[in-house]
């Protein structure tokens, strides 16, 4: 490994500790309360090794926002350019993300957690891959629909199907076995009963 080369690893290694730090604190502290000696702190840091990293707090959370969305992308691309049926692209696509969630509870907890915080940002940039993988499942849907594989459903549903499930799966308590794709399928089907018409 080059100089270079080990260099911005150790900077990849010291930014996630900061990252890791400031997820403790703002989980502990709320987002409001939290502070940049706080996050300093936690993470092992200087204040002013912190400020080197993320000039302010706000900086700090969108970091972890796009950690935690485009690791969620980035995990989903094989499935998604797979030749599977779109049935099967949107339930593998759940069961990524379910198991990414059951790995690291606190960061997903805290991703979708996030629109009820008053941060205030210029910009979100994690917005483009949490985009990117809602378009897509709901494009999923909607082929499966086509060819029979869904039941015409209000689109709506999608995001309530999404967000039932990974509130689900956020809920089961300390159970830390993966779930399979049998399990995510029951769920998902669970709640495309409830909010399908009768009539379709």
């Amino acid at each position: 490994m080059t100089t270079f080369n080990r260099k911005a690893e150790e900077r990849k290694a010291r930014r996630n500790l900061i990252l890791n730090g400031a997820l403790s604190v703002f989980k502990e502290q709320g987002i409001d309360g939290a502070t940049m000696e706080q996050i300093a702190t936690k993470a092992g840091f200087g204040t002013a090794s912190l400020y080197y990293y993320f000039p302010k707090k706000e900086d700090v959370f969108s970091a972890i926002m796009v950690k935690g969305w485009k690791q969620l992308w980035d995990s989903c691309q094989e499935t998604i350019e797979s030749k599977n049926s779109p049935k099967e692209k949107f339930l593998n696509i759940l069961n990524i993300i379910s198991n990414h969630i059951l790995k690291d509870r606190n960061l997903y907890s805290f991703l979708f957690a996030a629109p009820q915080y008053s941060i205030q940002y210029e910009s979100e940039p994690w917005k483009e891959f949490q985009g990117k993988l809602y378009k897509t499942l709901e494009k999923l849907l909607e082929n499966g629909m086509k060819i029979g594989e869904f039941p015409k459903i209000d689109s709506k549903l999608l995001f309530k199907a999404i967000g039932g499930s990974f509130h689900g799966i956020l809920l089961m308590g300390n159970n830390q076995n993966s779930l399979t794709k049998t399990d995510i399928e029951k769920l998902f089907s669970r709640l495309l009963s409830t909010s399908a018409s009768p009539h379709e």
